[in-house]
């Protein structure tokens, strides 16, 4: 039986990470620019705090899956660079949880962004994603 956890609008995490050469765009094949934060990195890094804000309270047979993100990513951070991602939930509409993200570098902001979530079975998703092997 699925027990809701209690969210709350306003619920928050923040997470950092240091950016290294794995984050450039040339490793993503994003761009020709090896020296700065790939977008496909800015992105990847956001769904991670997104994720363990809202699967962080959820029971072992439940996680999130991501439906929908939308991110703009503002300005350049050289690797080297210590980006915090913070997240935010912005609204809760029965299984579906609205975040809305920050990323910052030390020198200010770098991208911003809203992503949702969807909490649903892991069984029942497995199930329905080995349906669709096509065989």
């Amino acid at each position: 039986m699925f027990i809701r956890p209690e969210y709350q609008v306003g619920d928050t995490i923040t997470i950092q990470k240091r950016i290294t050469d794995d984050d450039a765009a040339l490793t993503y094949g994003s761009g020709e620019l090896d020296n700065m934060l790939a977008t496909p990195s800015l992105v990847a890094l956001m769904i991670e705090a997104s994720s363990k804000l809202v699967d962080s309270r959820l029971q072992n047979e439940y996680t999130s899956a991501g439906l929908e993100v939308s991110v703009r990513h503002l300005n350049p951070s050289p690797i080297g660079n210590t980006v915090s991602m913070k997240v935010t939930i912005r609204e809760i509409e029965g299984n579906h949880i609205r975040l809305d993200m920050e990323a910052y570098d030390e020198m200010g902001i770098i991208g911003t962004g809203t992503h949702e979530r969807v909490i649903v079975n892991r069984a029942g998703m497995k199930a329905k994603a080995v349906s669709r092997i096509v065989r």
